[in-house]
């Protein structure tokens, strides 16, 4: 090849790059003319359940700690965190030390006590109910799985939907991103037993997303809610629920008291759980190439496990488990299916 017809072909690669907006090919999206991924770590934890652990700041700190050591490019934590009461600034505090971007999902439990959503989100300083921000050239986005469905039908209990308003958000946010788009929620969209009520709703803007821009922009959705360990695939997007920093809640049918009478009489929720000894939390990384992994941490339960106290493995849907299992998945861009 002569230097002209070099010279020629680095202009048009670099006039390419720069329509595109980027400084060259290493950098492309995936949705782009590319299968490569950009590099990311991102920290997890969900159900930390300050208001119910006697051991909240403890289990957090170590997280923290870890996670300041290992230092992925974000962390984020998945709902059930804690109200807005002044008692609880020693989790903000916690939290606050980590010296990288921190994120928020409100969870349902976030606003006991009266407290609204709006509160929970001055408080911990979020940037909101549900939102969305790129970070390493990926498109994240965070959800609000607290509102309330207008149906008179609705299923009794805590608010576990998404409006119709917040999807029409969600659907113009997704078609706005070249990026791949990792998507967050406390209630699970592929869990019928507890999780978002018009889940499968929730999906279908999901997947017209990956259909309307020809390949899967939507990758993965992470929730936590069910305190559960999981990994499904509905139509080409990866659903990973990311279990309890602290425990599973069984009921009074199997309460039991695990730890210290001083213990239950003031937190006495926990005799109705199964305590994790140690916290979970998960730390994923993806490869250039679109390998994805994630290593979870394992404990034991504190007492008696479910099964020795008389519960079903299926009672709940997927066995009780004081883990968040290692996963390795293979990332694609290819044509979305349905």
């Amino acid at each position: 090849m002569n230097d002209q017809s070099m010279r020629r072909r680095g202009f048009l690669r670099n006039s390419v790059a720069a329509a595109l907006g980027i400084a060259g090919f290493g950098t492309l999206p995936v949705s782009a003319a590319s299968e490569r991924y950009p590099s990311i770590r991102i920290g997890i934890c969900a159900d930390l359940h300050q208001d119910i652990m006697h051991d909240g700041p403890e289990r957090l700190t170590a997280f923290i700690e870890a996670m300041t050591i290992q230092r992925p490019d974000l962390i984020i934590q998945l709902g059930d965190f804690c109200i807005p009461h002044e008692r609880n600034q020693v989790i903000l505090d916690i939290w606050n030390r980590f010296p990288g971007s921190r994120y928020h999902v409100i969870g349902n439990h976030d606003t006991d006590g009266g407290f609204t959503r709006e509160q929970v989100v001055s408080f911990w300083k979020a940037a909101g109910k549900y939102y969305s921000f790129d970070r390493k050239g990926y498109h994240f986005v965070i959800l609000d799985g607290n509102e309330k469905n207008p149906s008179p039908d609705r299923a009794p209990g805590y608010a576990r939907y998404i409006s119709e308003e917040q999807l029409r958000w969600l659907d113009a946010d997704l078609e706005k991103t070249r990026f791949p788009v990792i998507v967050f929620c406390h209630q699970g969209l592929d869990n019928d037993m507890g999780g978002i009520e018009n889940g499968t709703q929730s999906r279908l803007v999901l997947e017209r997303a990956n259909e309307k821009a020809g390949f899967r922009k939507v990758q993965i959705v992470f929730s936590g809610h069910h305190h559960q360990d999981y990994h499904n695939v509905i139509n080409g997007i990866h659903y990973v629920q990311i279990n309890s920093m602290s425990y599973q809640y069984l009921g009074e049918k199997y309460q039991h008291i695990r730890y210290s009478e001083v213990v239950d009489r003031s937190h006495p929720i926990i005799k109705e759980t199964v305590p994790y000894r140690d916290p979970l939390w998960a730390l994923v990384n993806i490869s250039p190439d679109g390998t994805f992994i994630l290593r979870g941490k394992k404990s034991v339960f504190v007492g008696p496990s479910p099964t020795e106290l008389g519960m079903p493995v299926y009672e709940q849907g997927y066995p009780v488990v004081p883990m968040i299992s290692d996963r390795k998945l293979a990332l694609t861009r290819k044509s979305f299916e349905v």
